[in-house]
């Protein structure tokens, strides 16, 4: 009897089980995906793309006082030009897809943080490092590509110095309640020269270089910012998809 019973039982469990596993129709799309025009390589703009750095001047940027960005533009690309300050984008995004490209100083000075520094700031706050890795040892979420102080790389695909690379950067943006408390953490995804190094990990908050992430409520778009950390960083090919 307990013998039937216990298979009863078991049958039961089997069958709620295998309930809990059906598929779940997913609703059709509602519209039709618009079209977009892929760039001729994965690394030039698609159609829908705002072109940030066209490689000829800093109309789209402002400085850190909102006066016109003092960067260096010269031959498609601009430069930081040290002391000037941070350069900021004019107009403001929120969930974007992200696409830069940047080279170190071709011969490296300095160690560590002081070789190529330089950053990508999403929405002005959440640090993707910018660095100079290629040989150079620093702590580990510090070297390009880090989610700075907070994540390293997955791994290392640094360039040497003076070589162009890239970043592809996915970023969804965070979310705050009428209190000003997060409850929606911003997310990132990072390719570094075509190579996954970030897999949408969860931003802890603001990037700061001397003390824990914290989150602080601010509106659902702002600028995108590069960073002068004293070192000439070179950066061309920017352009951004807002998702």
């Amino acid at each position: 009897m307990r013998s039937g019973l216990s298979t009863l039982i078991l049958l039961a469990a089997i069958t709620v089980a295998a309930k809990a596993q059906e598929a779940v129709p997913f609703p059709a799309p509602k519209t039709e995906p618009p079209i977009v025009t892929p760039g001729k390589a994965n690394s030039d703009p698609p159609s829908d793309a705002i072109v940030l750095f066209n490689g000829k001047d800093l109309s789209q940027w402002r400085g850190a006082d909102g006066a016109p960005a003092k960067w260096i533009v010269r031959d498609g690309y601009v430069e930081v030009a040290a002391g000037t300050g941070d350069i900021s984008t004019a107009q403001q995004f929120g969930n974007v897809q992200l696409h830069i490209e940047w080279a170190t100083p071709t011969i490296p000075r300095g160690e560590g943080q002081e070789r190529g520094n330089s950053g990508v700031f999403l929405m002005g706050r959440y640090e993707v490092q910018v660095l100079d890795s290629y040989d150079n040892k620093t702590y580990y979420h510090g070297q390009a590509g880090a989610v700075y102080k907070q994540y390293a790389p997955l791994v290392n695909v640094s360039r040497k110095p003076g070589e162009w690379q890239a970043y592809d950067i996915i970023f969804k943006a965070p979310k705050f309640d009428e209190q000003g408390k997060v409850v929606d953490r911003a997310r990132v995804t990072v390719l570094h020269n075509g190579v996954l190094i970030q897999n949408n990990v969860e931003i802890y908050g603001i990037t700061y270089n001397d003390r824990p992430a914290l989150y602080i409520a601010h509106a659902p778009e702002e600028s995108l910012r590069l960073q002068d950390h004293g070192n000439p960083v070179r950066y061309r090919n920017i352009w951004i998809r807002r998702l």
